[in-house]
């Protein structure tokens, strides 16, 4: 567990559509001072769209350096750089609300390189067939026709960075998410 006084990182993970941003959205809005950091900010768009049995398409490096350490440190300003998919590379700086308590929502983040930096780690439950029907249906609404990744990339890395790094058992809470909304 990491934390100074006043300040804390929640990370909440859990497997690819599983209703991690769900979670997460409805503990910023209750929880005074906190911020969300959305874990998508922190993909690399080319290496998040291949097989890696340790979910290498997500920047922990940057994570670590430019947000966690900076805000458990208590640092008052604090800026990273988004990835810009468009681009396919990091984006401009932006700063992040100040806040005491960050929340953060991401795959791959039950993972040896971070989970120092937590004050709690929230996996959020869900058979992994569910949550990929639930991403694909998600992704399809907004347009997204990701079905390949999800079912070849996606979902694979999934099962592989479960069986290897064990992050439900990593976690302080579960959360069963409803996957039927």
């Amino acid at each position: 567990m990491a934390a100074l006084p006043g300040r804390a990182t929640i990370g909440i993970s859990g497997y690819a559509g599983a209703g991690k941003s769900t979670l997460t959205r409805a503990l910023v809005g209750r929880i005074p001072g906190a911020t969300r950091l959305r874990g998508d900010d922190f993909l690399d768009p080319a290496r998040s769209h291949r097989r890696s049995p340790d979910w290498d398409g997500v920047g922990r490096d940057r994570l670590r350096e430019e947000v966690l350490r900076p805000h458990l440190r208590g640092d008052r300003t604090i800026r990273y750089r988004p990835f810009d998919w468009s681009r396919r590379e990091p984006g401009e700086p932006v700063t992040l609300p100040t806040g005491d308590v960050l929340v953060l929502d991401a795959i791959g983040i039950f993972h040896p390189d971070l989970l120092d930096l937590f004050s709690l780690t929230i996996w959020v439950e869900a058979d992994p067939e569910d949550a990929v029907r639930r991403g694909m249906a998600r992704d399809r609404a907004l347009g997204r026709l990701h079905d390949r990744l999800w079912t070849e990339v996606w979902a694979p890395n999934d099962v592989e960075f479960a069986a290897r790094f064990a992050p439900a058992g990593r976690a302080e809470l579960r959360y069963r998410a409803d996957l039927e909304r």
